[in-house]
C-alpha cells in the first residue's frame, strides 16, 4: 500500500511540474495575446493615416533608424496614399505573429512580423509589418520599421519572404 501512494505522489509531482511546459507558460500566453492586440493596434493606426493622408501621423510610427535608413520616405508615403484606395470593409491577419525575441546578456530585442488581407470597396490588398517593440540597447530602433502594401492580385510577384520584404521604410516598386 506505500508502494502504491509513493508512486501516486511522484505521477501528481510530474504532472503538476510537466503542466507548466504544456502550450507554453501563461506569461509566454499573456505576451503572446498582448503581441497579438498591438499588432492590431498598429494596423488600425496605419489604415487611418493613410485614410487621412495623415503624413505627421504615419510618419511618427516609423522607428527612428527605419527614417534614417529608409530611400525617399516622403516619396514612398506619397506612394502610399496616392496606391491605397477605398473603404475597408474586410480585414483579418492571415497568419500567426511572428516574433523574434532574443536576450543576449541583458540585451533585449523584439521584432514582430505580421501580415493582413485588407478588401476596401475598391480593392483587395495585402499588408506586411515589421516592428521592433524593443530593443534595450538602440531605442531609436524601436517602432515600424518595414510596411509593404500591396495590390493582393499582385501576391506572387511583390510578396516573398519576410527575409526579402525586411527594407527600412515604406515599400515603393520600381517603376
Amino acid at each position: 500500500m506505500n508502494k502504491k501512494i509513493v508512486v501516486l505522489f511522484f505521477l501528481v509531482n510530474i504532472l503538476l511540474l510537466s503542466s507548466c511546459s504544456l502550450g507554453g507558460s501563461r506569461t509566454e500566453m499573456l505576451n503572446k495575446d498582448n503581441d497579438d492586440k498591438k499588432a492590431d493596434v498598429r494596423l488600425e493606426q496605419l489604415i487611418e493615416a493613410i485614410k487621412n493622408k495623415d503624413r505627421e501621423a504615419l510618419k511618427s510610427m516609423f522607428s527612428k533608424q527605419a527614417l534614417d535608413e529608409a530611400e525617399d520616405f516622403d516619396v514612398s508615403m506619397g506612394y502610399l496614399f496616392d496606391f491605397f484606395q477605398g473603404e475597408v470593409k474586410f480585414k483579418e491577419r492571415k497568419s500567426g505573429l511572428i516574433v523574434d525575441e532574443s536576450n543576449n546578456y541583458g540585451h533585449k530585442t523584439k521584432e514582430v512580423k505580421s501580415f493582413y488581407s485588407i478588401d476596401t470597396d475598391k480593392q483587395k490588398y495585402l499588408f506586411f509589418l515589421l516592428e521592433y517593440t524593443v530593443d534595450t540597447d538602440n531605442p531609436d530602433n524601436v517602432g515600424l520599421y518595414t510596411l509593404r502594401v500591396i495590390k493582393a492580385e499582385d501576391k506572387k510577384t511583390r510578396f516573398g519572404y519576410w527575409q526579402d520584404m525586411k527594407i527600412a521604410g515604406i515599400y515603393k516598386p520600381e517603376e
